[in-house]
């Protein structure tokens, strides 16, 4: 019985290290990045061989894993201000820095690698540009102006143009369809997020929006994103790129999200509009992408 008890202790650490490695990489957003990937795949006229995809998606995990330990090794000091990623490892003290540092140039590398295999240059170019984009300018550019969502949305759009290019090896409309549908909607996304945690935004000194020009600004701004989002995403029809039926779960989902915008135009609490925008971007966009593969069936 003392042993047994012994060897679970023993493992209680390395299940943790394990743990708090693995939230350094966001698994929640890495999967919506990985899904987005294989949507640009699965839209190829000629798919790669499934071993080959497999691998493929496995180093955009990894890639974007690595995006985001830099990230949290960069902030680890704005993450120990604000309520909502102040129990993260490194702010946590939970983790030395150079481990997680260490951490993320070993993803990094390893990513790149497996694409340089697995892919083609031009996939491992889009790779090297969203991993070196999202760290080196929109980090330490969220400090400096609100508008650093514009470049941040850059790399977080770039995963289903690779899975297009994988299959593909050039850039074509349906890769940069879903480029600028990943785009657009980072944009009311984020505003959200900055509309209810804006006093953990302004603690940490982080410029968005609210705190630049005011919650109201930031609503018109999140309506316009909505309005644009919902009219590209009506482009796929006469694109040539989905049918009816994905046409019609666009225009609904679409005008839903516009419908929330335009009440929080009447002044309601930025907490709670903001956390039920939030909320919907979640959904949108799984049943948007959805719609889109089902439609191509």
């Amino acid at each position: 019985m003392t042993e047994f008890v012994a060897t679970g202790e023993s493992r209680a650490p390395v299940l943790s290290r394990v743990r708090d490695l693995a939230a350094l990489g966001k698994p929640r957003l890495s999967f919506l990045v990985i899904f987005t990937t294989a949507v640009g795949v699965w839209l190829a006229p000629a798919p790669p061989a499934f071993g080959l995809t497999l691998a493929f998606l496995l180093a955009t995990s990894a890639l974007v894993a690595s995006a985001n330990t830099f990230n949290c090794w960069i902030e680890r000091d704005l993450d120990g201000l604000m309520q909502r990623t102040c129990r993260r490892p490194l702010p946590a003290g939970r983790m030395e820095p150079r481990s997680a540092l260490i951490y993320g140039i070993a993803l990094g590398v390893t990513a790149l690698a497996v694409m340089a295999l697995t892919s083609n240059a031009l996939t491992v170019a889009l790779g090297a540009i969203a991993l070196l984009s999202y760290v080196l300018v929109y980090t330490p550019l969220k400090r400096v102006t609100p508008w650093a969502v514009l470049v941040g949305a850059l790399p977080g759009a770039l995963p289903p143009l690779m899975g297009w290019t994988l299959a593909t090896g050039k850039l074509g409309l349906p890769g940069w369809f879903l480029f600028g549908i990943l785009f657009l909607w980072q944009l009311p996304h984020f505003i959200a997020i900055s509309l209810y945690l804006e006093q953990d935004f302004r603690r940490a000194g982080i410029r968005a929006l609210p705190i630049v020009s005011g919650s109201r600004v930031a609503r018109w701004y999140l309506l316009g994103f909505v309005v644009c989002l919902l009219a590209l995403s009506l482009l796929a029809l006469p694109l040539g790129i989905a049918g009816l039926a994905y046409t019609i779960v666009a225009a609904v989902a679409g005008m839903a999200w516009t419908a929330l915008a335009v009440a929080g135009l009447r002044g309601s609490s930025s907490d709670l509009w903001g956390r039920r925008l939030f909320g919907f971007s979640l959904l949108y966009l799984p049943v948007l992408i959805t719609a889109l593969v089902l439609d191509a069936i």
